[in-house]
């Protein structure tokens, strides 16, 4: 299916929509050195694919969204960049909870969120509580976010439980486990998708996503609008999700 013929969802897509979709939002740095522009361009475009994706996935009436917004790796970029991607985070948080509001938005964030500027941390807080009582698209921001450091949180968490005589090890299963990552109360990904064309996971929701669907887009993030999106649930559609089973 071409981009051109993909600005409308068909029946079988809409029929088969994932209750959650993930996203690894890549390429903003490419998407600004192909046009001779800082990479904070490419941030910055970014935020209008944000923009569009939220309210697209919330027309379409999918459940959940998480977007991967900044990882804890990304704390070695340089000074000058970091600082501005956290300003424009405090921006958008402040611009956009308004429309989030009005479009039924709730609002999470997973991450180790206290390293976040202590600016961007209470107005984060503040959008949160805002929208707390929204009821339609739940929007989870991934910030200051690692896969392997949650789940060795999660493990040290376990550990002091078993310490204190509060739980014994015969009975840590699957959903014990689960129930102590930052994500415990959103079901798994149904599909996670990732834009650049880049084919790796990038240490992110790699418990959560065991059998999420992958798609892979060489579209760069900036680039990625409402037609892109409906070309991954298209996909989706047509996969025969198993679960190490037989259908």
């Amino acid at each position: 299916m071409s981009i051109a013929t993909a600005t409308s969802l068909s029946e079988e897509a809409k029929a088969n929509l994932p209750k959650h979709v993930a996203v690894i939002m890549d390429g903003n740095g490419r998407w600004a050195k192909q046009r001779g522009l800082p990479r904070i361009e490419g941030h910055r475009n970014g935020i209008e694919s944000v923009r569009a994706i939220v309210e697209e996935t919330g027309k379409l009436g999918i459940p959940y969204l998480t977007l991967y917004a900044f990882s804890l790796e990304n704390w070695i970029r340089p000074k000058d960049e970091v600082a501005m991607l956290m300003q424009y985070l405090g921006i958008f948080l402040k611009k956009e909870t308004p429309g989030l509001l009005k479009n039924n938005v709730r609002l999470y964030a997973i991450g180790n969120l206290k390293l976040l500027p202590k600016d961007v941390q209470t107005q984060l807080t503040q959008s949160i509580k805002e929208l707390s009582q929204n009821t339609g698209l739940t929007l989870i921001l991934a910030l200051s976010y690692g896969s392997r450091q949650e789940i060795l949180h999660a493990v040290q968490e376990i550990a002091q439980q078993v310490q204190k005589g509060e739980l014994y090890p015969e009975n840590i299963d699957e959903k014990c486990f689960q129930s102590h990552l930052y994500t415990h109360q959103f079901p798994d990904p149904d599909i996670l998708i990732r834009t650049s064309g880049e084919m790796r996971i990038s240490n992110f929701l790699l418990w959560q996503i065991s059998y999420s669907e992958l798609y892979i887009t060489p579209t760069l993030w900036p680039d990625f609008r409402t037609e892109h999106l409906h070309l991954a649930l298209e996909e989706y559609a047509r996969r025969n999700r198993r679960f190490g089973g037989v259908k």
